[in-house]
């Protein structure tokens, strides 16, 4: 027998702890400091910045796969420091963690070209202003030396990263797959640099393959904030901005934040910039152009995003607000260095902060709302009048005497005819204001004296009916007449003393001159009422049983009578025996069904408006769309609601909402809406990137009935012309719907969409197609909306909310209880 040698290693944790080598860490390290394309371009450019560039030039390749290239005019680079340029922990802005408070560049840590190295193919040209020839260095993945040449270039600097993240294979297959995310987050982050660097031209450029540079985004280097907010988003954005307007925190909002009583620092924080007005219509769908500055460096911080967009919800709930803030404070007061991309900062007195920008937001926006112009004329048109709302008080003094109204006139700045003033409101004057009586009659024949005339002449066609009842109806009648006879009176005395005259229809005298058969209904005795019912029977005495039937001809077959029915017997056989065999097979195959049913409660969550997340989460879970087509027609329950069964689980499914959702997704699928041709293009001054995104995108657009004129020769913002809009009956659709679309294609490029307009109007649409609540359905009609539901994306809720489908009950555990 042959003996085995068996070696065990010792496990993992008993292994000696030992330094990780230097390039691993280098490698490990680097793929934490650089994340995407957003934050190396990021790194690039504040580089430049932080050299005192005032022109920065970003270029790209296939939207940053194959190159990114930043060129500036700064002070460029040293000699002696081309060997530390791209070193870890390398850096000439602090020498010491004390350092940290006080330093006010972009980049401190010394790791971005470092870590830049380690991800792709780097190189620099650099001239400094101390030296009149520039120099060529080319580095290695772990950011040492290993090519220097002159080459000719005015002072500043270049850095070239080509094949970004190709020294990690996932990272670099995954970035590739999601480029265009990347590019969109990328432009984001580099606009928040665009508004803050004031005096600095940034300017972003795309090629694509061998193809023609289109222009990014480009801003002037203007010293104002808003002049390279104008350069990027146009002159329409700069329409509805506001300046920030700083005020100190409310005591009420100091005791929302608990601040009252303490002893919080004076002109700690200093806010400026500018946020969308609060009017509906100027803000934007969604939270793309919101930019928020610590002491002018990008940053996302959370609670004050939050509360901005809370508080202009406040006064805009369907859309939300533009926003460039910058929030000046003292250096010592703010922490940094918390992640590598420095976009998550730490403050001192953060609620302080939070006091002061609801307070300053709730102050601006309350002085935007309900403003009225005084100096507007009102004027006098047939029926109609248009008053500010100030001016109301005098539709109550229009009634009062003339006295009484001489008094208490307010004084305005805006001339008003007091009599054209009563002429005008008088038409609208009913019994209960109480008012003197008017020498005026207008004539008036709305919807109210409309129903006043029919309210007084529906005893004429009363009077007509009684009358065709016969001889003993008006004999009752006429015995009734002493009852009446106060009612009579009372009604005459109301009349005579109403101070408006109504144009009922009828003349004067009628109203004066009326019988008591000619009274309204609602005002008779009950003595009357009580004849009235007694007149009904008689009446209905009187019709014979023959009127009831189909025709007079057939009223013998309205009553029953005996027939004579043939009974025939029949004999089954019926075997006791057979009877138990099959009850044994039934039994058989209901015990391998439990065995092959899962053990556990698939369905717990109720019905109820406060559980339909969970109750949607354990359908798609359970569910598949196939099961739709084995599900089992068990009826039709209150006319609105199919009952189905699915093995022993019973579902109950809107009839109407899954069919509305039906409806709806193949009107999302299939509907190419037309579009109306414009006289002449609309020039839209859209921003260089939506414009790139537009331009990519065009057969999205043609199916959303957009048409547009591609200049591709003219400069940023009149590259793209407007030809074409799309119009559905009462549905008109214009450049807010497009710039939605462009957000939205943003992030999901090149996949169909829709604006959420033309949504409204196709869930609009399948809710009127769709069988509605109260419809009887056949076993065959109900069978097609539920095999419909599983040839739909998302079965489970209708456009407008709606849940679909619902889990009524188990039948194993009804039949345990």
């Amino acid at each position: 027998m042959k003996c085995v040698e068996l070696t065990f290693e010792p496990p993992l944790l008993s292994r000696a702890i030992k330094a990780i080598d230097r390039h691993s860490v280098h490698q490990i390290c680097s793929g934490q400091v650089v994340l995407s394309l957003a934050t190396a371009v990021k790194e690039l450019v504040e580089n430049s910045v932080d050299a005192g560039a005032t022109n920065v030039d970003i270029r790209l390749k296939d939207h940053g796969t194959e190159l990114v290239e930043v060129t500036d005019n700064g002070k460029g680079v040293e000699e002696e420091n081309f060997e530390g340029l791209t070193l870890k922990h390398h850096t000439s802005k602090l020498r010491e963690f004390s350092d940290l408070i006080h330093v006010e560049t972009f980049g401190f840590r010394g790791e971005a070209l470092s870590s830049l190295c380690a991800l792709s193919d780097l190189s620099v040209v650099t001239c400094h202003d101390s030296t009149s020839v520039g120099t060529r260095l080319v580095y290695d993945h772990d950011g040492r030396l290993v090519q220097r040449a002159p080459q000719p270039r005015q002072q500043g600097t270049t850095v070239s990263l080509q094949q970004l993240f190709s020294t990690l294979p996932v990272r670099h297959k995954e970035f590739q797959r999601n480029i265009k995310k990347e590019y969109s987050k990328m432009i984001h982050v580099l606009q928040s640099y665009c508004i803050i660097s004031t005096g600095v031209r940034i300017t972003c450029t795309n090629q694509i393959g061998q193809g023609k540079r289109n222009t990014v985004l480009c801003t002037s280097g203007s010293q104002s904030m808003r002049d390279n907010i104008g350069a990027l988003f146009g002159p329409k954005q700069l329409q509805s901005l506001i300046p920030f307007q700083q005020i100190s925190p409310t005591d009420n909002i100091k005791e929302d934040y608990g601040l009252n009583g303490a002893d919080l620092p004076k002109d700690l924080f200093t806010i400026s910039g500018y946020v969308s007005q609060a009017d509906h219509g100027v803000g934007r769908s969604a939270t793309d152009r919101q930019f928020f500055f610590i002491n002018k460096r990008p940053c996302d911080p959370s609670k004050v995003s939050k509360l901005v967009n809370e508080v202009y919800h406040m006064f805009n709930r369907h859309q939300y607000p533009f926003v460039a803030l910058n929030i000046a404070v003292a250096s010592e007061c703010v922490d940094v260095n918390v992640t590598p991309d420095k976009r998550q900062i730490f403050l001192q007195e953060e609620k302080f902060l939070l006091a002061i920008l609801k307070s300053s937001l709730i102050s601006m926006y309350e002085t935007g709302v309900n403003k009225i112009s005084l100096n507007h004329t009102p004027q006098l048109s047939g029926s109609m009048l248009f008053v500010p709302v100030e001016h109301f008080m005098f539709k109550c003094q229009a009634s009062l005497p003339e006295d009484d109204s001489e008094s208490c006139t307010p004084s305005l700045t805006t001339s008003f005819n007091l009599a054209g003033l009563k002429a005008a409101f008088s038409k609208e004057q009913t019994f209960g204001i109480g008012s003197k009586t008017s020498n005026t009659k207008p004539d008036c024949n709305g919807p109210t004296q409309k129903k006043m005339q029919s309210f007084l002449n529906f005893s004429e066609k009363t009077h007509s009916m009684r009358s065709s009842s016969g001889p003993s109806s008006i004999g009752a009648i006429k015995s009734g007449i002493s009852s009446l006879k106060a009612s009579s009176s009372s009604l005459n005395r109301f009349k005579r003393s109403s101070d408006i005259d109504v144009d009922s229809g009828i003349s004067e005298q009628s109203s004066t001159t009326e019988t008591p058969e000619t009274l309204p209904e609602r005002i008779l005795s009950p003595e009357a009422k009580k004849f009235k019912w007694d007149e009904n029977l008689a009446e209905h005495k009187q019709v014979p049983f023959s009127s009831v039937g189909p025709s007079s001809s057939s009223s013998s077959g309205v009553f029953d009578r005996p027939v004579s029915v043939q009974k025939k017997t029949l004999h089954l056989q019926f075997s006791m025996k057979e009877l138990a065999k099959r009850m044994q097979r039934l039994k058989t195959q209901q015990q391998d069904y439990n065995d092959q049913e899962p053990k556990y409660r698939r369905f717990r969550a109720k019905i109820n408006p406060g559980e339909n997340q969970s109750a949607e989460d354990e359908l798609k879970k359970e569910i598949s769309k196939d099961m739709f087509k084995e599900m089992q027609i068990i009826g039709q329950f209150n006319l609105g609601f199919i009952i189905t069964k699915l093995r022993s689980d019973l579902f109950m499914v809107d009839q109407h909402a899954t069919d509305e959702k039906y409806n709806f997704e193949m009107l999302q699928q299939h509907t190419v809406l037309k579009g109306q041709r414009l006289i002449a293009p609309q020039n839209l001054h859209l921003p260089a990137v939506s414009e790139t995104i537009l331009i990519e995108n065009l057969e999205i657009f043609k199916k959303n009935g957009f048409d547009f004129l591609i200049d591709e020769d003219a400069p940023v913002m009149e590259r793209v012309k407007l030809v074409s809009l799309p119009t559905s009956k009462n549905w008109t659709f214009g450049p807010s719907d497009i710039e939605e679309l462009i957000f939205m294609l943003s992030d999901c490029p090149g996949v169909m969409c829709r604006p959420s307009r033309v949504r409204q109007m196709f869930a609009s649409r399948a809710c009127r197609k769709s069988v509605m609540i109260g419809t009887a359905l056949n076993t065959g009609e109900m069978k097609k909306l539920v095999v419909h539901m599983g040839e739909i994306e998302q079965p489970w809720n209708c456009p407008h909310g709606r849940p679909t489908m619902r889990h009524l009950a188990n039948l194993d555990i009804i039949s345990q209880d």
